[in-house]
């Protein structure tokens, strides 16, 4: 566990001293005498776990730890409650607000370093499991092969940036991208050159990608990118730069030989502000694709 920044709040001076002489070898210590400096330090400095005393002029430590638990930004952050009141209806309402443990005074070192232990631990698992479940999303959103976003996150995206388009009025694009003849390379290449031709496909729609387009493996050696902001002349000129890029690469295999493959694509626009949902401009660019299939292939068509 990495060195830890703990605030101390308490208003009795020989309190702070005897948790300074305790926690100071194993521990960063901020000091604050009142709640109000406690606030403000919280909001200045990363602070791991607070260590609060109930009874202080002016702000007690329920209305501090109140405003901690109220803010995005700190309410996360662990507070033991540090005081002499034992009544039950204290501890209770220490709880109440927000705390997580209770230490009554005068305090156990040992326990009282046990609990912070605990509670910096179980503040160290929460955010390697929060970690572990973003990672988990996002491999569930990403094809294996290409490391492009996979259908299933096209799909959720895709509705989302229409939303947005349809509030702002913005035009948006689709392109459905097919490498020509693919059963053909991988019959007389193999699978793994099949797959490297796929992998080559990806990187050089990503070297064409701007920053707001959203470029995905459809299935097989299908691919689709939505052009946010972007016109059906301007997906045509787009389609056209990968189509020739395409079209002039070489891979080289392992043999020495040299091969080349072509894609066709098929380019279509959603109307933003008539259509609920992006498949019947995927429909169209379907359709397009298979024009632009049925047209001699290496080529871009429209619909």
């Amino acid at each position: 566990m990495t060195n830890k920044n703990l605030l101390v709040v308490d208003d009795t001076e020989i309190n702070i001293d005897i948790l300074l002489e305790l926690l100071s070898d194993t521990y960063e210590i901020t000091v604050a005498l009142d709640g109000s400096s406690a606030l403000e330090i919280v909001a200045e400095e990363e602070i791991d776990l607070v260590l609060l005393d109930i009874m202080m002029p002016n702000m007690d430590g329920y209305e501090v730890c109140e405003i901690l638990k109220s803010n995005k930004k700190t309410k996360n952050i662990p507070v033991i409650f540090i005081t002499a009141k034992i009544d039950e209806d204290s501890i209770e309402k220490a709880y109440d607000v927000g705390g997580i443990d209770y230490v009554t005074k005068p305090f156990k070192p040992k326990e009282l370093l046990a609990r912070i232990k605990t509670q910096l631990t179980m503040q160290e698992l929460i955010k390697s499991l929060e970690t572990t479940h973003k990672e988990l999303e996002l491999l569930a959103s990403i094809d294996p092969m290409t490391k492009l976003y996979n259908r299933r996150y096209f799909t959720t995206t895709s509705a989302h940036i229409l939303d947005l388009a349809k509030r702002d009025k913005k035009e948006l694009s689709i392109l459905m991208i097919d490498i020509d003849k693919f059963k053909t390379i991988n019959d007389t290449y193999g699978h793994p050159i099949g797959d490297k031709v796929i992998i080559e496909l990806a990187d050089k729609l990503l070297k064409h990608q701007r920053k707001s387009d959203v470029v995905c493996r459809f299935g097989g050696e299908e691919f689709i990118i939505l052009l946010p902001n972007t016109s059906l002349d301007g997906a045509k000129i787009v389609s056209e730069k990968i189509r020739a890029d395409i079209e002039k690469n070489v891979i080289i295999l392992e043999n020495g030989f040299d091969l080349k493959f072509t894609v066709s694509i098929g380019v279509s626009i959603i109307n933003t502000q008539d259509e609920k949902n992006i498949e019947p401009a995927i429909k169209r660019s379907d359709n397009a694709l298979y024009k632009a299939k049925e047209g001699g292939r290496n080529r871009v068509c429209y619909e």
